[in-house]
């Protein structure tokens, strides 16, 4: 299938061919018939990415302060690469989809195959879209007319906000396609409408739907001419559907409001208010959320949980029916908005109509679904043009299961470096797939995981998807006949663990057997081998600090839901456990647990005791400040000290022959873990990390979490 996709860095616009995404649990899969562009959003968004490096940063104040602040703790090379790796992606574009049901995910109900629906869906061939995003499409309306029921729904919440009543009199600052909807609306409740804006076609178009109109290019007061239209009693409210960032769309708003008017923000303005211009009056300001209650809600969207309609009437999906609803009914006119119409293939040429000074409105891209096959069916895997590398004839053939931000960022450059084939790599957004295999070399990109585990070349798979899929994943591997790394953990549960380790049982008596080893990078840091190296010779127990300053995650964080992700002790601690277990290189004889009382969720520490009378102490933390290190180990051990700040330096007191040890750069160890992986199944030897190594370190974890829940 085609996307558009935007390179983040350059600003540059393609239309990719990719994979078309596999249908998920609780989700449409839909081909697309037209696509809008939403002029105001989108256009934000491409000049964005078209800005320089200096013009960005300008733009993100904030994200300028945690680039410094990371430079600090990690160093320059480390966060120059971490930048680089965030700005140096292609992001998918659009988000309004008009087309017809190919597939039905597992758990969906009230949807049919060939059923005409529209969604949020992306610029693309094929969308996968959670069905709480999607809605019918009534015969009486026609596809180009469908795809704009997401931006009807922007500006059906903002008027719903405003609570309108039959005679009142409001203002609509904008007329873009949503200040142009908001119009209607506000007719169809029966209120009298003032619309301003600067451009004189669609000001005739607001009069055309019955609106009075400002004509700001004129030199019109706003103010005054909604005195005038009020009779001196003031605006009962007004809908500000500006893009802009001065403060004069609020004040002016404010200005013309009568005594407790009703303000609401639906598009983006400079928001210095003034306390005089409310303080006296009343005023009610409110910014509406997008298309209306359960946006952003990963239970409403993601999980398919509606709000019961007694209880909230009109959630972002009912919202849909509504505006698709009154197109069916001659009650909206969206056709008078569309002005241009392209192709999906030149939806680059339609984006610098889109930003350029030439008039436009709505912009709708056109799909001829020459991507599917006679068949019906589509191709979820894709052929790119890869320069091969040469290779051995032991080289492991790799498939890579997950690209998303750590992939990316860390496991993949990693593999790059290393002389595996890479053939494959699979992710559930086709965009991330895509992008990846061109990005890293890969001979194909997939949406797929069965064209991983069932393609006989492949022998080596790589999984980094989210912590819940891991032990499925890792067993079906290994069935397969696949060595198979992980990125941690391992598992989320005891009897996800228990299963592993009966597959893993099944098939180490195989000829070769299948190698397993989980990412715990930080063994093979290089400032761990040194400590290691160190220790060696010296008899007796030690005592060992690992405090790890995790910062703190947003409540509904995937990596907190314990079936999702298994919290942040099971799920990220793990690397802590393993490497403590580790540098003793004795078994747990003893784990203790406490949570921080008080503190979040998995603020805990823990007390490893070991058979050789070494205890480890790690005190995983979410409560510190960012612009502290992460991660520092101290160890104590006869007479002597080692410091180890950020696996960056490390600094030893009372070592005979080493004070210190300090990289220009951060190395956690991620390059050097991969590359023993890839070279241990080229030499058809053991995993790195020995499989009881791999279980303890993960029924630790468990061990901890229990203890520290009571």
């Amino acid at each position: 299938m085609k996307q558009l996709l935007q390179n983040l860095k350059t600003g540059e616009l393609e239309v990719a061919e990719l994979p078309a995404p596999a249908v998920q649990a609780g989700h449409l899969l839909i081909a697309t018939h037209r696509n809008l562009i939403s002029s105001g959003t989108e256009r934000t968004i491409v000049e964005f990415a078209g800005s320089s490096l200096v013009d960005k940063a300008r733009k993100n104040p904030d994200r300028v302060r945690q680039v410094i602040e990371k430079v600090r703790t990690d160093g320059l090379r480390s966060t120059y690469q971490a930048v680089k790796t965030r700005l140096d992606k292609a992001v998918p574009l659009g988000y309004c989809n008009a087309g017809h049901v190919l597939e039905i995910g597992p758990g969906v109900t009230g949807y049919r195959v060939g059923q005409r629906v529209a969604s949020n869906g992306p610029h693309a061939g094929v969308v996968n879209v959670p069905v709480n995003l999607c809605a019918p499409v009534p015969d009486a309306v026609d596809d180009e007319a469908a795809a704009f029921m997401v931006l009807g729904a922007i500006a059906l919440q903002g008027v719903r906000l405003a609570q309108p009543t039959l005679g009142e009199q409001f203002c609509v600052m904008g007329l873009g396609l949503v200040g142009l909807l908001a119009v209607q609306f506000l007719r169809a409740q029966g209120c009298r409408v003032l619309a301003s804006d600067f451009d004189p076609a669609r000001l005739a178009l607001a009069a055309e739907f019955g609106a009075e109109i400002v004509d700001l290019t004129a030199g019109a007061d706003p103010v005054e001419a909604a005195r005038s239209f009020t009779r001196e009693r003031g605006i009962d409210g007004v809908l500000i559907a500006t893009a802009t960032e001065s403060d004069d769309p609020i004040h002016q708003a404010a200005l013309m409001c009568r005594k407790r008017g009703r303000i609401i923000l639906i598009g983006v303005t400079g928001l210095q208010l003034a306390r005089a211009d409310f303080y006296e009056k009343e005023l009610s300001f409110q910014v509406s959320c997008s298309y209306g209650p359960g946006r952003y809600d990963p239970a409403y969207e993601e999980q398919g949980r509606d709000y019961p309609a007694g209880y909230v009437r009109w959630t972002e999906q009912r919202n849909f029916e509504a505006v698709l609803e009154m197109m069916a009914d001659d009650r909206l006119n969206v056709t008078s908005l569309v002005s241009h119409r392209f192709p999906l293939d030149r939806a680059p040429e339609a984006y610098r109509l889109l930003i350029s000074k030439a008039p436009s409105l709505g912009i709708v891209l056109e799909h001829d679904h020459s991507e599917l096959r006679p068949s019906g069916s589509i191709g979820r895997m894709v052929r790119h043009a890869t320069a091969t590398r040469p290779r051995a004839a032991t080289s492991p053939v790799v498939g890579v299961i997950g690209a998303g931000s750590y992939a990316t960022a860390t496991l993949l450059p990693a593999l790059a470096k290393t002389p595996a084939r890479l053939k494959t790599v699979m992710a559930r957004k086709a965009a991330n797939a895509g992008a990846a295999a061109r990005r890293f070399g890969f001979e194909q990109s997939a949406t797929d995981v069965d064209l991983i585990l069932d393609d006989p070349e492949i022998n080596t798979v790589l999984i980094s998807t989210r912590h819940d899929s891991h032990a499925e994943l890792v067993r079906r591997a290994l069935a397969a006949g696949k060595n198979t790394f992980v990125e941690k953990p391992l598992a989320i549960s005891r009897e996800q663990l228990h299963e592993i380790m009966e597959r893993y049982d099944e098939v180490s008596g195989r000829k070769p057997a299948p190698c397993l080893m989980v990412g715990f990078n930080r063994r093979f840091a290089p400032h761990i081998i040194k400590l290691k190296s160190l220790l060696v010779p010296i008899d007796g127990p030690m005592s060992m600090i690992m405090t790890v300053n995790a910062g703190v995650l947003p409540s509904d964080h995937w990596t907190l839901d314990l079936e999702a992700g298994g919290g942040r002790i099971i799920g990220e601690a793990c690397h802590f456990v393993d490497l403590l277990c580790f540098l003793s290189g004795a078994a747990v004889t003893s784990v203790q647990s406490i949570a921080l009382t008080g503190g979040a969720r998995d603020e805990t520490s823990i007390l490893l005791g070991f058979a050789d009378g070494s205890v480890g102490t790690i005190h995983y933390l979410t409560s510190g400040h960012r612009a502290v290190p992460k991660e520092r180990l101290e160890l104590f051990k006869a007479g002597r000290v080692i410091q180890l700040d950020n696996f960056r330096r490390m600094r030893g007191y009372g070592w005979p022959g080493f004070r210190s040890m300090a990289l220009r750069g951060q190395d956690k160890g991620h390059t050097a873990c991969v590359a023993a992986f890839v070279d241990a199944v080229a030499r058809g030897e053991a995993s790195p990390i020995p499989f009881a190594d791999l279980v303890a370190s993960t029924a630790l974890t468990f061990d901890a979490t229990e203890a520290a829940s009571g």
